[in-house]
């Protein structure tokens, strides 16, 4: 399952294999999908367009096959789909593969990359362990212009410039994090100031879950499989220091093929998943149903993780999850089998769901703010003051309002590749500058280190409660 939400329609592109040659879905008419090397016809549709207000589902042809592919959304909001299997490897693998220790760059439209764009990463092939534990390694773009890249335990600083690493930052204990131990990760929210203008901006990455090294092996290649209990810590670091050194938690619960979402307020929730076991066809048991709040910034009393409300679904290998404009977080997909089942221990899951987090309380529906669209800049430049007018109930207290801006990413595998939520500086505040409407000007990113051009979902938070709704603003190169 691969989930991305598309910017100004507001609608999730969801997509699968199609190896399988079969889905839920038949193609609304032809042209069918030829299969590659046979004669087949392959009239399943194996990618939707899914209006997330409506739950009206657009079937979509699928020509290539994107199963285990990775991508991002381009500046112009189009999602660029990256490798896959069969005919969809002929695509592109920019960060590894199996057994494929390189990087490249996409290139522009309409060009291709020879041998000679292909680098060689030696560190790829370093934390490769027998049974690999470094696929779909977690990459984040720090402020300093330089990529973050962790597999298995390992994480360094590459320099894409000047191809070399940097820094290597300390060995992350307990277990591995990456595919097939399947941890999650994120960056965590970038926190400027008002009328920025520090070279160095901190930038911290948390990670979380993951398994014992040997995991897969007991799970996938042992018989009778046995399912090792996954890990229960995460670890957090500042990414932008040299000297950064990993602080670990304790989660209430293990967690493994799970899912890290940063919420528009800049917690982190963490969601779907299993306890035991590990990624692969049947291969993960003990599903765990309890989302978990993990709070961002606390004033160092209590607990930083708080579990929420259970679901009744188990979303288990191959989950995934979209935020919504309206903060409500899309759930969907699960399938620990290879094609589509029903009478498999875990069923193939194609239930949708949409989980409401803790701020959308119905008690704390007076402080949720609305964005007046047509009295807001949706398009901005680097550096730009811009502003963005809100519209509510109660008087605002300035000390309590954030606005926030958010990357939609490209999920599949427990891997939200580009996630990025950047908090703004308010310059300025205007009060009532019409009934019950006031105006935040705020100053945009500084530069691309920060926020790489593109599209973002503009939230306006008071009291920790988001606005109704998003707004798309666009900064441009």
């Amino acid at each position: 399952m691969h989930v991305v939400l598309l910017p100004i329609i507001n609608q999730a592109l969801i997509f699968d294999a199609t190896v399988w040659k079969v889905s839920k879905l038949k193609l609304p008419g032809p042209p069918c999908r030829h299969v590659e090397g046979t004669n087949e016809e392959d009239c399943f549709a194996h990618s939707i367009l899914l209006d997330v207000e409506t739950a009206h589902i657009r079937p979509l042809r699928l020509n290539y096959d994107t199963w285990c592919s990775s991508g991002a959304l381009d500046i112009n909001g189009r999602l660029v789909s990256t490798g896959g299997y069969n005919n969809g490897s002929d695509t592109f693998m920019v960060f590894g593969g199996r057994d494929f220790p390189t990087y490249e760059f996409v290139p522009p439209e309409g060009q291709k990359n020879t041998i000679n764009e292909v680098i060689n990463f030696p560190f790829l092939k370093e934390t490769h362990d027998p049974v690999e534990n470094n696929l779909y390694p977690f990459v984040f773009l720090s402020t300093d212009g330089n990529l973050f890249i962790f597999a298995n335990n390992r994480s360094v600083l590459l320099n894409t410039q000047t191809h070399t690493i940097i820094y290597e930052y300390p060995v992350l204990p307990s277990g591995a994090r990456n595919y097939p131990s399947s941890g999650c990760a994120s960056l965590l929210p970038i926190m400027l100031k008002p009328n920025e203008d520090r070279k160095s901006i901190p930038a911290e990455v948390l990670v979380c879950g993951g398994t014992p090294h040997d995991a897969y092996t007991k799970a996938d290649l042992q018989r009778p499989k046995v399912f090792l209990p996954g890990n229960t810590d995460c670890a957090r670091i500042d990414i932008t220091k040299r000297n950064g050194k990993w602080k670990i938690q304790n989660m209430p619960s293990a967690r493994l093929l799970g899912d890290m979402v940063v919420l528009p307020t800049g917690d982190v929730l963490l969601v779907n998943g299993a306890k035991t076991g590990s990624a692969g066809w049947d291969d993960a048991r003990d599903p765990n149903l309890h989302p978990v709040l993990y709070k961002f910034q606390t004033d160092g009393t209590g607990s930083k993780f708080t579990v929420l409300n259970p679901s009744n679904i188990p979303r288990m290998y191959h989950s995934s999850f979209a935020v919504l404009p309206d903060a409500k977080i899309l759930i969907a997909g699960s399938n620990t089998n290879p094609g589509y089942l029903d009478d498999a221990l875990f069923p193939t899951e194609v239930r949708v769901e949409k989980f409401s987090p803790h701020y959308l309380d119905p008690n704390l529906g007076m402080f949720q703010q609305e964005i007046i669209v047509e009295k807001s800049n949706n398009q901005v430049k680097y550096g730009q003051k811009f502003t963005a007018q809100i519209r509510g109930n109660v008087e605002i207290d300035q000390q309590k309002l954030q606005v926030t801006i958010y990357s939609p990413p490209f999920v599949t595998h427990g891997v939200a590749m580009n996630q990025r939520l950047i908090q703004l500086g308010i310059v300025e505040f205007n009060k009532y500058v019409a009934l019950n409407t006031n105006n935040i000007v705020l100053q945009a990113p500084i530069n691309s280190n920060i926020a790489p051009p593109g599209y973002y979902m503009l939230f306006v938070n008071y009291n920790g409660v988001p606005c109704r709704r998003s707004m798309w603003v666009r900064i441009l190169p």
